[in-house]
């Protein structure tokens, strides 16, 4: 199928057993053409919303059937009957398709993708690819979603996601759900934000699916850790200034013995999940030996229209988050890389000229 091009009100043929072709007939449903499926000579069972010809037995029927429609997209049938489409289609000009074959094996699969921070231009191809074959979606909050459903044209689309202090859907249901769609042979993607593998429960995931005995590919994405930071200008490597970076997840509070480490590896410390403990890790890294003018950045919603970063030091970027009123979802970036930024954006700048004053 090109995507991209209009079908809305065109005639298509799909051509295959309705397990194969099953996701090239959703995906031909979902751009609003009128769809037309040939199972082969003994008709399979009915799909909802598609029209079922009779098989024709004749070159004088093909080219009736052919001539009455836009486009055959042929998914699987014998040498011979491909010969007979392919010679009536360009008889009568009608454009001619072949489309991959979704599995019809009794147990489906799963994929994991990595959607990256939310821009859609950061998904990879290879999930692109994954999501244009599946026929359910599980989906989180973080992904990139607004065009799911050109990506997954008539799949069905599930959120699972989580927001902080309120998960919609509990992990292990979410679990229980894709391997039971998975053992009912459908092909299913699970579509995170960033990378699965990175603060994803990723594997988590990869576990359930091999004790159900269900096949799982990972397919990694960008990671916010590294990508956020990039987008506010400020690399989490840089050479004479930092050649160590640690990502940390400041989901739960970090205990003095890690936060001792951090201080004591130096370099730059990525923190993702980190708003809800900003106060009380950038407090414990000062207390355990970090000097207080440290610079500190915490950049919101990358890749948004609305990214903001807000720029201050270890002594100052609690009162300023504050001020500033940060919010999840936000990266935490501490070390002296977060100088090599231009500027943050003007409000914060102007609430860290009045956190100083009020420092002083």
């Amino acid at each position: 199928m090109a995507l991209g091009l209009e079908y809305t009100g065109k005639r298509v043929l799909v051509v295959g057993g309705a397990r194969a072709a099953r996701r090239v007939l959703a995906r031909y449903l979902a751009t609003g053409a009128t769809v037309y499926h040939l199972a082969g000579p003994v008709a399979g069972p009915a799909v909802a919303g598609v029209h079922t010809p009779a098989f024709p037995r004749s070159i004088g029927a093909w080219d009736a059937l052919i001539a009455a429609v836009d486009l055959v997209a042929i998914v699987e049938t014998s040498p011979d009957t491909d010969a007979l489409i392919a010679a009536a289609c360009a008889r009568h000009r009608t454009w001619l398709t072949r489309e991959i074959a979704a599995s019809v094996a009794p147990v489906g699969s799963v994929t994991l993708i990595g959607g990256g921070p939310g821009l859609e231009t950061l998904l990879t191809l290879g999930a692109l690819n994954a999501l244009n074959a599946a026929d359910i979606v599980y989906y989180d909050r973080l992904g990139p979603t607004d065009r799911l459903g050109d990506w997954a044209p008539g799949a069905e689309h599930v959120d699972v996601g989580k927001a902080p202090g309120h998960h919609a859907i509990p992990q292990r249901d979410a679990e229980r759900m894709m391997v039971a769609s998975a053992l009912a042979g459908l092909t299913v993607v699970r579509l995170k934000g960033g990378d699965p593998f990175v603060f994803g429960r990723g594997g988590e995931e990869v576990l359930a699916c091999r004790a159900a005995g269900v096949p799982v590919t990972v397919i990694s994405g960008v990671t916010s850790a590294i990508a956020v930071p990039a987008a506010a200008g400020i690399p989490v490597t840089h050479r004479e200034v930092s050649h160590v970076f640690t990502v940390i997840s400041g989901h739960a509070p970090i205990s003095d013995t890690e936060l001792t480490h951090l201080v004591g590896l130096g370099g730059t410390i990525v923190v993702l999940m980190g708003i809800g403990t900003l106060q009380q890790m950038v407090a414990g890294l000062a207390r355990l030996g970090m000097r207080t003018d440290m610079p500190v950045a915490i950049v919101e919603r990358g890749f948004a229209h609305d990214q903001r970063t807000t720029i201050g030091r270890l002594d100052t970027i609690g009162a300023l988050a504050t001020h500033a009123g940060v919010r999840s979802p936000a990266v935490v970036v501490i070390g002296e890389v977060v100088a090599l930024a231009s500027h943050g954006d003007d409000a914060a700048a102007d609430l860290l000229r009045e956190a100083s004053e009020l420092a002083s």
